[in-house]
């Protein structure tokens, strides 16, 4: 699984995991300590850099979010 740039730091660091025994959506982590949910039932395609099915909805303990994984475009919810 390929490291991404982490949306709170900008760091080279998050990476994601499954453990369905906690939750059905997948789970985003990094060092800096971030941590956020990934609903891939409703990912787009990113509208910046219009890679198909890159654009995942994001759900953090302050804020919804669409993040792309391409390009790093957030946009808050």
């Amino acid at each position: 699984m390929a490291l991404q740039i982490c949306p709170k730091c900008k760091k080279l660091a998050f990476t994601w995991f499954i453990d369905e025994e906690q939750t059905p959506l997948t789970q985003w982590g990094c060092e800096c300590g971030y941590y956020a949910l990934e609903d891939e039932s409703k990912m787009r395609d990113c509208p910046d850099c219009h890679v198909k099915k890159a654009y995942s909805y994001m759900i953090d303990d302050e804020n919804k979010y669409w993040w792309c994984y391409r390009c790093g475009k957030i946009e808050k919810i």
